[in-house]
């Protein structure tokens, strides 16, 4: 298993080839606001661990292990992204909380919380009652 950074890396390069076709080391270091030569040295254990072929001033590609995990990394954090926002996070909080806790759930969890997403999803009168248990607790809390 990858371990944080290099789900940070995966995930980034996977996005920046879907959006983009490609993913350059300057891109990545871009998106993840990190140096040049930090990126070349991920990318090279990313290499290493068979989750992408690079080639020095040619680019990298991701193999079907780096797609594969990739693809999961994207969908937990949209879907973690999803379940905060049906839970009423503020969404200027969303981005900033996913990046704090989407490496230290299991994948297990993961799984629960995308079934607790899909039963609010599938009736919007669950989610309106969730929000109206929240404006009671609002209203609860601010009266203290």
């Amino acid at each position: 298993m990858p371990t944080p950074s290099m789900e940070d890396y995966i995930e980034q390069i996977y996005l920046l080839i879907s959006n983009k076709g490609y993913a350059r080391v300057s891109d990545i270091a871009e998106a993840l606001e990190v140096h040049p030569s930090s990126v070349t040295k991920m990318v090279q254990k990313l290499d290493r661990e068979s989750y992408l072929h690079y080639e020095r001033y040619r680019g990298l590609i991701l193999t079907s292990k780096g797609k594969k995990i990739g693809k999961r990394l994207v969908e937990r954090h949209d879907l973690l992204e999803r379940f905060l926002k049906i839970i009423g996070v503020e969404d200027e909080n969303i981005y900033e909380d996913v990046e704090g806790i989407e490496h230290h759930l299991s994948w297990n969890s993961i799984d629960r919380i995308g079934d607790l997403v899909q039963y609010f999803e599938e009736c919007p009168d669950r989610m309106a009652d969730l929000q109206l248990v929240q404006e009671k607790n609002e209203e609860e809390t601010a009266n203290q």
